[in-house]
């Protein structure tokens, strides 16, 4: 991250502190006061994550009406976000059903693209709330062109390109648009995103998606990404035969066909995190 916290660095954090308090044994000398400060961290993170980076339809228009230069606690706009930096494709990409945290949230400053780790690992570290992790789904639904295309997963949308692509990567030829980190398609995130659709009920997606990776990556000699938009072409510096690409279809496929495989990487929500937020009202039944 070039400015603030990414969401996967914050939901790998989350995750990770997760686990220590399943991992840490109370009576243990010292462990007491850690698992606290743990506890305590993890409602703070939570609230600021469910609270700071998440967008939907709903709260896009919010932003969209944000006044500036707003101070003290009573203060809508906490960041000092300016309405005119939301870029112009995310008013015709946002559904009016879905949600996703965005990538980034700093003092004026909000990087409003999609990432695919990030929002799976906080469905699975239930980060999200199981109304936000439904949304996530919905929106993943909605764009599958933009967000699955013709090989799962996009690692981030959009490309970035011009100027902002020369001074974030520093005119890295390897993170053209839609290439590499820069919008490429990764085969090995299929098996967070089978993941992901399991903890969520929604298995239809993963089938789907498992499906277009099992139509070329064999044929394509398992690649490590892929470019373009749909993610038509082998990535232009992809290594083939990656480890990582072959074990990540095959997480996929052994999870969706025994999905109680999924508690080896997933836990369950924490009840004593109440959620603050509910599907946003942009929800239709």
């Amino acid at each position: 991250g070039v400015y603030g916290y990414p969401i996967e660095i914050q939901a790998l954090f989350f995750m990770s502190l997760r686990c220590a308090l399943l991992l840490l044994k109370p009576e243990a000398e010292g462990n007491k006061d850690i698992m606290e400060r743990i506890v305590t961290r993890l409602h703070a993170l939570s609230y600021h994550m469910r609270t700071y980076f998440w967008l939907d339809f709903q709260q896009l228009n919010v932003i969209y009406r944000f006044k500036t230069e707003e101070y003290s606690h009573t203060a809508v706009n906490k960041f000092n976000v300016i309405p005119e930096s939301i870029p112009d494709w995310l008013f015709d990409f946002m559904p009016s059903r879905g949600g996703y945290f965005v990538g980034n949230v700093s003092p004026a400053r909000m990087d409003f693209r999609w990432f695919a780790l990030g929002n799976c690992v906080a469905i699975l570290a239930s980060l999200a709330t199981p109304e936000q992790a439904g949304a996530i789904m919905d929106l993943i639904e909605e764009r599958w062109e933009d967000l699955i295309g013709e090989m799962p997963l996009k690692i981030c949308y959009p490309a970035i390109e011009g100027h902002e692509w020369q001074n974030v990567t520093g005119c890295d030829p390897k993170n053209t648009r839609w290439s590499y980190h820069n919008g490429g398609s990764w085969p090995v995130l299929i098996w967070l995103l089978t993941a992901a659709c399991i903890k969520t009920g929604r298995l239809k997606i993963a089938r789907r998606a498992i499906d277009l990776a099992e139509a070329r990556l064999a044929r394509d000699s398992w690649p490590e990404y892929y470019d373009g938009k749909l993610g038509r072409y082998v990535g232009k510096q992809a290594r083939k035969h990656q480890t990582w690409s072959i074990a990540g279809y095959l997480v996929a496929k052994m999870m969706l066909e025994d999905p109680s495989h999924l508690g080896m990487i997933s836990l369950e929500e924490d009840k004593a995190m109440n959620p603050v937020l509910k599907r946003s009202a942009s929800w239709i039944v």
